[in-house]
């Protein structure tokens, strides 16, 4: 009981102090959902020069969708007439940051590594699109056009499966050019707090709860006594990041309770670049629907890049001679006490409302399926 009781009250801690950055997140998720079209990914997309790879990174940059939401997306976009490098640089981009999880990361760990964070993610897209651009047509698996008209599904929120393409069906019969701005601000901000909250909202909670685990009973000097410095501490996180399935937004809680436990910046780093953007379920749907090849560059990529830009972490915190461990956390802790506890319940309440709608949407489905 104990034991249970240290768990809940550092899991408790870590979520006050997430909870306001993260509905702060999720608000300017639903923003751009509201206020960027839907089909501007698409067009912007085509070809295979530098150009339509670096808008795959920067467009794909700060939307919220997790490892597997990203695959439907990526995919509307190939059937679309999207270039293999343009579209691994979106799917690498994606996960790998987000508002949502950069206002976390702003949160409980420090300024500089929100800023370290999406340019480590836009530069391993970069890297990954075009080596993808390298890659001979014949490698890459041939794709079905998409009927003009159809609806693209998940291009700009995440997928929970199931029905959840179905959900873009008023914004493909409305467009937003036609919509008023205020249904598209309410269409916009009840997907981010609804399909969106409910794709990541038990990831969230079960990386709050790791991150309790972690801070309650692993040792305080457990990444300072590893031996090998910091190489091995890196191939750790690589280790474990690279098959694990966590979210951007889950996997900060966790990094930053490892940094309190001695991890440096650069390891931090590679585990926050490697969870979001892979996972096995992840990587087998990649390589029977995009083809091994581009499979193995969006792996190999992320591999080296992320260990480059961990080394590169390090070596920035320490020229600025600033120690990650003596701040982090310092922004949330700047905020009143009521404000976390009333986010909190706020979050919890929203989550847990997104997850019965969810499971309603679904029974629906299979309910009409059934009946069909």
């Amino acid at each position: 009981m104990d034991a249970l009781l240290l768990l809940l009250t550092e899991s408790w801690h870590v979520f006050r102090q997430a909870a306001p950055f993260l509905l702060f997140g999720f608000f300017v998720a639903g923003l751009l959902k509201a206020l960027v079209p839907a089909d501007l990914l698409v067009r912007h997309f085509g070809g295979r020069g530098f150009l339509s790879v670096l808008k795959g990174a920067l467009l794909g940059a700060p939307l919220p969708l997790c490892s597997c939401g990203v695959l439907p997306a990526a995919m509307a976009l190939r059937r679309q007439g999207a270039g293999a490098g343009a579209t691994t640089a979106f799917m690498i981009a994606t996960p790998e940051t987000g508002v949502d999880s950069m206002a976390v990361t702003y949160a409980l760990i420090d300024p500089l590594m929100t800023v370290l964070r999406p340019l480590s993610a836009i530069f391993t897209a970069l890297v990954a699109g075009l080596s993808a651009n390298l890659l001979p047509e014949r490698y890459l698996p041939s794709v079905e056009p998409q009927p003009k008209g159809e609806a693209t599904g998940c291009v700009t929120g995440c997928c929970s499966g199931g029905c959840s393409a179905s959900s873009s069906g008023s914004a493909a019969s409305n467009p937003a050019g036609q919509a008023s701005l205020s249904d598209r601000l309410r269409e916009g901000l009840g997907h981010a707090f609804g399909e969106m909250l409910a794709d990541v909202g038990v990831w969230l909670v079960l990386g709050v709860l790791a991150a309790g685990a972690i801070s309650a009973f692993l040792p305080p000097t457990l990444f300072a006594d590893l031996p090998g410095g910091e190489l091995t501490s890196m191939l750790a996180m690589l280790v474990i990041g690279l098959p694990m399935y966590v979210c951007a937004s889950s996997s900060t809680p966790i990094a930053a309770s490892l940094l309190l436990k001695g991890l440096s910046p650069g390891a931090a780093l590679v585990f926050l670049l490697t969870g979001p953007a892979t996972n096995v379920t992840t990587l087998t749907v990649m390589a029977r629907t995009f083809g091994a090849g581009l499979t193995g560059i969006y792996v190999a990529s992320i591999v080296v890049c992320s260990l480059v830009s961990g080394f590169m972490a390090n070596r920035i915190y320490t020229a600025l001679g600033f120690d990650i461990h003596a701040v982090l956390g310092s922004v949330a802790e700047t905020l009143p006490a009521w404000v976390e506890v009333a986010a909190s319940v706020l979050l919890v309440v929203l989550i847990l409302r997104a997850l019965l709608a969810s499971r309603h949407s679904h029974e629906g489905c299979a309910h009409g399926v059934a009946e069909h």
